[in-house]
């Protein structure tokens, strides 16, 4: 005898609605959708009158919602990934929800060696410190595929009798030969900043030299080693010269935008994360066909541009994640939501900033651009 639960009339319309286009859902999953708050519950639609009980009817948003969790669900694929793919695919998913899977994404950052939220940074730094020193994954500076389209632009060039970098650059480098930051360094900048909310400007030079090995001369790192003494008592600069706004653990800013910020701030900030990883992935495409055709074109030097410059951070980011996953794209959501956050706010406390450099090809990627809304440049003086 099967025992399983026949659908009520509500939900029969809805998996006849998926059998409509194609899918086959069960009144289990429904259940199941339904209990991790996927998808609503159906509404009351009054009495039949004489004891024959009540009628309800599935609410508008769920014919949508059925169809996109049938496709999109699959092995694998957690609630709270459904919940962001759903959201980012623009679906009525539920508000609260699509919250909570953000902030779940943040909950999924964790330190290695045990730094989880809360307690003392510098036992946390410790922890990390010393996960690598017994052989722990440090991060990835520099993924292999960037690596190999920077030696072939650097062999290109010098195959042609055009040194490269050009000589040029090096008068631009006031700390020329300076050495980069190791795996392990960048691994303990980053959890410092995560648990601090600060980076020493400093250390972010050595970062950028360290995720340029191939590049003898770097000005951009030298632009930001020599920030201190160019701009002194600058009020967005702490007082270990550090470049950040906040203090304290950043997953608790996080979390916060992800309950607070607007709906359709999260869901802007969700596709410029989307487009700004498609355009990290074509401009390496791009860049390695005229390569391999040694016909370096426009696309070679965008990607040269943009190595030495912000931009750059965010094409090796995308460059190290082989797949997209719903989480990390929810962080780096997050991330442009605060990024744009702290832009105002540093014009708020420092007005005048030379915002108009961020207009520079390679500063950023071009799909966050109109997404920062970067505060407009006063007039010289």
């Amino acid at each position: 005898m099967d025992n399983a639960k026949v659908p009520g009339r509500a939900d029969q319309r809805l998996i006849d609605h998926a059998r409509e286009h194609g899918f086959v859902v069960t009144g289990k999953q429904l259940s199941g959708w339904r209990r991790h708050g996927l998808l609503p519950a159906n509404a009351h639609g009054g009495g039949l009158g004489r004891g024959r009980g009540s009628t309800s009817q599935p609410v508008a948003a769920s014919f949508d919602l059925v169809i996109g969790l049938a496709r999109l669900s699959g092995r694998g694929k957690r609630p709270a990934d459904l919940a962001l793919l759903l959201f980012g695919e623009g679906l009525p998913v539920p508000e609260p929800t699509a919250r909570a899977a953000f902030q779940a994404a943040v909950d999924r950052v964790c330190l290695p060696g045990g730094g989880d939220p809360g307690g003392d940074a510098e036992a946390h730094l410790d922890a990390v410190d010393s996960y690598i020193d017994h052989g722990g994954q440090a991060v990835v500076m520099l993924p292999a595929r960037a690596r190999r389209v920077d030696e072939q632009i650097v062999a290109f060039f010098e195959s042609a009798g055009v040194p490269w970098p050009p000589a040029e650059l090096a008068q631009w480098d006031e700390n020329l030969g300076a050495e980069g930051m190791t795996p392990q360094g960048a691994s303990l900048l980053a959890a410092d900043a995560l648990l601090t909310g600060s980076t020493p400007l400093s250390s972010l030079g050595a970062l950028l030299r360290g995720m340029s090995p191939g590049l003898e001369v770097n000005p951009i790192a030298s632009l930001v080693e020599t920030t201190v003494r160019d701009v002194p008592h600058s009020p967005v600069l702490g007082p270990d010269d550090s470049l950040g706004m906040l203090t304290g653990d950043v997953r608790s800013v996080l979390r916060e935008l992800a309950a607070t910020a607007a709906t359709e701030d999260l869901g802007a900030a969700w596709r410029t994360a989307r487009a700004v990883r498609a355009w990290a992935l074509d401009l390496c495409a791009r860049a390695e066909k005229e390569l391999a055709a040694r016909a370096p074109g426009e696309a070679t030097m965008e990607w040269w541009i943009s190595r030495q410059l912000p931009a750059g951070l965010s094409l090796l980011d995308e460059l190290r994640t082989r797949n997209e996953r719903a989480t990390a794209t929810a962080l780096s959501a997050l991330g442009l939501l605060l990024q744009r956050e702290q832009f105002a706010e540093i014009d708020r406390v420092q007005p005048g900033c030379q915002w108009d450099l961020a207009q520079t090809p390679g500063f950023l990627p071009p799909p966050a651009r109109d997404f920062l809304a970067l505060p407009s440049t006063a007039p010289a003086l």
